[in-house]
């Protein structure tokens, strides 16, 4: 769960014809009334359809990294036909746990009323994130706290997601100042029960697909295997797709059009569409 620093690689892309971004959207505002923002990636020629949306929450141990580093994300998505929203959220220390959830359940609810101005489907909203963006969308959706009504959402794509059985990780290693944990997830057990995810898995816990990268940090492994076997309670068929990949790597393929996650996570969509 280390601090992750990507370069901005969006910086590096040429300007695609294939897909509009709509930037800077304000959704919601923050407990300090900022406004948070959005970005949106829809392809060309959405008019007259009805796409499959996809919310990607980035990583970045809570306390670094922001949506437009991820413009790459966006733009690979809309070429292949999905709607692709990213949203920002405050980092910690300015942010705790609760109120980033807060935010991106706010990002999530936003997106269910107001997508299909830009051609998305309603029913087919999807949510992934990377990392630490994995814990927050899957914990907004699967948590009643945060009101999304967890049918309503089509699945949920887990990109080495850190912090998916946060709990049991900090009754090991005690938050401290160190990288804002005490700031984040602060040194009550009821609230790392509230925002690991794993707690609040059941029957009506929309699909999963997952990722995991064989050479990524071992509190990652070790939660995906918790998360997995209560999973597996309620969908025995869900097995996560090993890369053989480090932690920052697993965001970074997603750079690369041609990666096989792109035809995967569109044939889960089609899978679990409604």
């Amino acid at each position: 769960m280390h601090k992750i620093i990507l370069l901005n690689l969006g910086t590096l892309l040429f300007v695609s014809c294939q897909s509009r971004k709509f930037k800077d959207i304000v959704y919601h505002k923050s407990a300090d009334n900022v406004d948070l923002k959005l970005n949106i990636f829809v392809p060309n020629k959405a008019e007259n359809k009805k796409l499959p949306v996809l919310i990607f929450v980035h990583g970045g141990n809570w306390n670094s990294g922001n949506k437009d580093q991820y413009g790459f994300f966006g733009r690979n998505f809309a070429k292949k036909e999905v709607i692709t929203v990213l949203p920002e959220y405050t980092l910690s220390p300015k942010a705790n746990i609760d109120e980033m959830t807060t935010e991106i359940a706010a990002a999530v609810k936003w997106v269910q009323k107001n997508i299909a101005e830009y051609h998305g489907d309603t029913k087919n909203i999807f949510v992934t994130g990377h990392s630490a963006g994995a814990q927050l969308v899957t914990n907004a959706v699967l948590n009643p706290k945060f009101g999304i009504d967890e049918q309503s959402i089509a699945g949920i794509i887990l990109n080495d997601a850190a912090g998916i059985d946060m709990k049991d990780y900090l009754e090991t290693y005690p938050p401290t100042a160190k990288d804002d944990y005490l700031a984040t997830w602060s040194n009550n057990p009821e609230n790392w029960y509230q925002a690991s995810p794993i707690n609040f898995l059941d029957e009506n816990s929309p699909p999963f697909l997952i990722y995991v990268g064989l050479k990524t940090y071992p509190s990652i492994t070790t939660a995906n295997q918790h998360f997995l076997k209560k999973l597996n309670e309620f969908q025995p068929e869900v097995q996560p797709i090993f890369l053989n990949k480090k932690h920052i790597p697993m965001i970074l393929q997603y750079f690369f059009p041609w990666s096989d996650r792109f035809d995967e996570t569109k044939s889960f969509m089609q899978k679990n569409g409604k």
